[in-house]
């Protein structure tokens, strides 16, 4: 379809497959936050900007503003993201496919029946809560369960590419990056794939406009114009 070979899609959620904002994960982090480290998150004094930040960096800043050591910050890391996840497990909506952007269900069911393409998340959600998300909102069934990479596996969005091509990959080969595109609705979506020498395609469909997205390697408004996009990819 896109090229000779098979390409390898990694799909953000928040933004690009569902609508920013839709589901109270951000209530989850609170409640695990203030059950771990006793942290009211409405007493922090700063603005965090949180679109495109993994769980665990939006953890680590919004601690760190209420003064926790970096030290205790780390050894708890994993209790965070596991109070989290239940957490959202608990708030998430059962039902989320009114969350789901427009065309993107067609767009999924496009690429699952071309032959060159392979699927996979690419998100800074912990995969419990992509998964979760995905699954709720009827998306579940596109997505393999043994390829992308999530905000569980690196703090730094930077690391994900990578970690998502090394599991898409044979043992000792990563994924090739000339066969991997990254898909996304903000700039450190393109910033991650720039990290690993992939290429980006961005959608404007978040909670940034096309102009903010032109270092990718294309823009497009919606989904349905995202699909046009991917048919007009060439070599």
């Amino acid at each position: 379809m896109l090229r000779g070979q098979i390409v390898l899609l990694l799909l953000d959620i928040d933004g690009t497959l569902l609508r920013e904002g839709a589901t109270p994960v951000g209530q989850a982090m609170s409640a695990a936050l203030k059950e771990v480290h006793g942290v009211e998150t409405h007493g922090i004094r700063t603005r965090i900007e949180t679109s495109g930040r993994t769980h665990g960096e939006i953890a680590r800043a919004i601690l760190l503003d209420a003064g926790v050591p970096a030290q205790r910050i780390d050894a708890l890391a994993g209790r965070v993201r596991d109070r989290c996840c239940e957490w959202s497990a608990r708030l998430v909506g059962a039902d989320l496919s009114d969350a789901v952007l427009p065309g993107v269900r067609e767009l999924l069911e496009w690429l699952a029946s071309q032959a060159g393409v392979k699927l996979g998340l690419l998100t800074g959600n912990y995969e419990a809560i992509a998964r979760l998300k995905v699954t709720r909102a009827g998306l579940g069934e596109f997505f393999a369960p043994a390829i992308g990479a999530f905000g569980s596996d690196a703090e730094d969005r930077m690391a994900l590419p990578a970690i998502a091509r090394q599991r898409a990959g044979t043992a000792g080969a990563p994924y090739p990056r000339a066969d991997t595109i990254v898909i996304g609705d903000t700039p450190l979506d393109i910033a991650c794939a720039r990290a690993d020498g992939v290429r980006c395609m961005a959608v404007a469909s978040g909670a940034f406009g096309v102009d903010a997205l032109l270092g990718a390697d294309a823009v497009a408004p919606d989904a349905v114009e995202l699909r046009l996009a991917l048919r007009s990819l060439q070599g």
